[in-house]
């Protein structure tokens, strides 16, 4: 039997040709401008173009999946981008948020078949966030970006 090489598909993390969607949670608001200020940076370093790239914010991350949602069903946009931080208090309530947000995140993904970055951290202090929050926000731009064209390079490989 002859040995069929394995055909790799390469990362690309070039977002020159797409419109990407950020949804932005208002809590926590010193956090998500460090999220922000990563995520765009990222996609700049990508080559997204600023008139390619559209904001909503929302109170919380709660309401994140709702918006990613619509924007999803707009067909509008070829990659979207969570972000916002849940930082741990004193009740379930951290549990609750973080869960919910994650699968409805994950949920519209699925749904759509858009890629979406989650920057949404979860995280036990304001410290730990702090820390996080440049690299998360960045991370999840490019992240978008790279299953954006991954899923392309599936679909005209066909």
């Amino acid at each position: 039997m002859p040995i069929v090489p394995i055909r790799r598909i390469a990362p690309d993390l070039s977002g020159a040709a797409w419109r990407v969607g950020l949804v932005l949670s208002r809590f926590n608001p010193e956090i998500g401008d460090g999220l922000l200020a990563g995520a765009l940076r990222g996609l700049a370093e990508a080559g997204v173009r600023d008139e390619c790239i559209v904001l909503a914010t929302v109170p919380g991350a709660l309401e994140s999946p709702l918006v990613l949602q619509r924007l999803a069903q707009s067909g509008e946009y070829d990659a979207l981008v969570a972000l916002g931080a849940v930082i741990r208090g004193d009740t379930y309530h951290f549990e609750i948020v973080c869960n919910e947000s994650a699968a409805g995140v994950s949920s519209v993904s699925l749904e759509f078949g858009i890629p979406i970055g989650n920057g949404i951290l979860t995280c036990d202090t304001d410290a730990q966030a702090q820390a996080r929050m440049d690299q998360k926000g960045y991370e999840a731009a490019r992240t978008a970006i790279e299953v954006t064209n991954l899923l392309q390079a599936i679909d005209s490989d066909g």
